[in-house]
């Protein structure tokens, strides 16, 4: 399956292979002499990264997520392939934002002496989050003040790394999640000047949880048609891909680096349309393009049975979708060549006190009022970032098939 998944999202080798094989022996030693805590560690990005980390043996590895279930497929998936280690492994199914998270980092500390690398994978990463003011209140809460706490933590306990996932959607950010993301990246900037952070910005991860790839395996399990944007490119890294560039970035980076993969426009920007058909001709299914929603509903079962499928492609016109995707802007300093396959962007402590600490003031006040709208969080981000480009059309991904 893995040069399957390679092939649909338009490459042929995997990315960063090279460059782990080079510090392999450096990776190993850091691991297994170290204390680590991953939270939202069974999302796909999360467990990527248990998987790297247990595979070298860690002396303690600790899962913290919401999602019980999750846990329980991270915890059987790792017993079943690479089974024990030497080190302490164990799962909290936690909220990171709660009163239980800070007791229960009390607790690690005094029994164990803390973490040594804390990732944080964390995050609302829907486009579709944004549609109302509640869930995008939640978005800013997890985005921005939780993982901003967190890294509090790491630095009050001595931690030697604060790793925290971004996205390439930060980068001249259209939506307010990859605009939630760059105020982030704003605050722990400042939190920096006190504890050592790296990052990563992101391409989209084929096949994770609740994204349109893995809605694809629904859609079949359910005798329903594949329905895809035939205009929005992106870039794609696999689940273990994902994995491997945090653990470079949060093990090899530099203080406020920001790792990103080396990807190429003309090569690797691929549509999500065009994957679908890679998807269904893997499966030994023709695709079959209808003009309608409704057509493409009808005729699962007529065209299932002749070893074709429906499909239903259309142009994107939903709030926030950007037509492609970039890791990094033209004023951001770059390292090329220190990695085959990682881009690095390097950052110099720079942040608004004054601009952060207000940001937090509105927040705050909004929550006591205990009512607000898009509108005004979506003014306070163009606040926040001047050339925030904020693609609203008053339609969103919820009145998508």
């Amino acid at each position: 399956m893995k040069d399957t998944m390679l092939e649909m999202i338009g490459r042929t080798s995997p990315l960063f292979e090279e460059d782990i094989c080079k510090i392999e022996k450096e990776l190993t030693d850091i691991i297994s002499s170290s204390r680590f805590l991953v939270v939202g560690g069974a999302g796909t990005i999360g467990s990527a990264i248990c998987r790297e980390l247990f595979a070298r043996n860690p002396k303690v590895l600790h899962v913290v997520d919401i999602s019980e279930n999750n846990m329980v497929e991270l915890v059987r998936d790792i017993r079943s392939s690479v089974g024990y280690g030497t080190g302490e492994f164990a799962t909290f199914a936690i909220d990171c934002g709660s009163d239980i998270f800070v007791d229960f980092i009390k607790a690690q500390e005094k029994r164990i002496g803390g973490y040594d690398y804390i990732f944080n994978t964390s995050a609302l990463k829907h486009v579709r989050s944004e549609k109302d003011p509640y869930t995008l209140m939640r978005m800013i809460d997890t985005n921005i003040f939780y993982t901003e706490r967190l890294m509090q933590m790491a630095r009050d306990m001595g931690a030697k790394k604060y790793f925290c996932v971004s996205t390439d959607k930060a980068a001249n950010p259209v939506n307010m999640m990859g605009a939630s993301k760059r105020i982030m990246e704003m605050f722990l900037n400042r939190q920096s000047k006190d504890m050592s952070l790296s990052m990563a910005r992101f391409a989209n991860v084929a096949f994770s949880d609740g994204s349109l790839l893995y809605g694809f395996n629904r859609r079949l399990e359910k005798n329903q048609p594949l329905a895809a944007p035939c205009d929005v490119r992106r870039y794609f890294v696999t689940p273990k891909e994902s994995g491997e560039l945090c653990l470079l970035s949060c093990l090899t980076g530099e203080n406020r680096d920001i790792y990103f993969p080396k990807l190429s426009e003309e090569l690797n920007l691929v549509t999500f349309s065009s994957i679908a058909e890679k998807y269904l001709e893997n499966l030994g299914y023709e695709p079959v393009q209808c003009a309608t929603e409704q057509e493409a509903r009808d005729r699962v079962r007529e065209l299932k049975a002749l070893h074709k499928y429906p499909v239903y492609f259309f142009e994107s016109d939903t709030t926030g979708e950007k037509d492609f995707e970039e890791f990094y802007t033209d004023n951001e300093i770059l390292d090329m060549n220190k990695f085959e396959s990682v881009g690095i962007i390097k950052n110099e402590l720079d942040y608004n006190e004054e601009k952060l600490e207000g940001f937090r003031k509105t927040i705050t006040d909004l929550r006591k009022d205990g009512t607000w709208d898009r509108g005004v969080l979506i003014d306070l981000f163009n606040d926040m970032i001047p050339n925030f480009n904020h693609k609203e059309t008053g339609k969103f991904l919820d009145g998508r098939m």
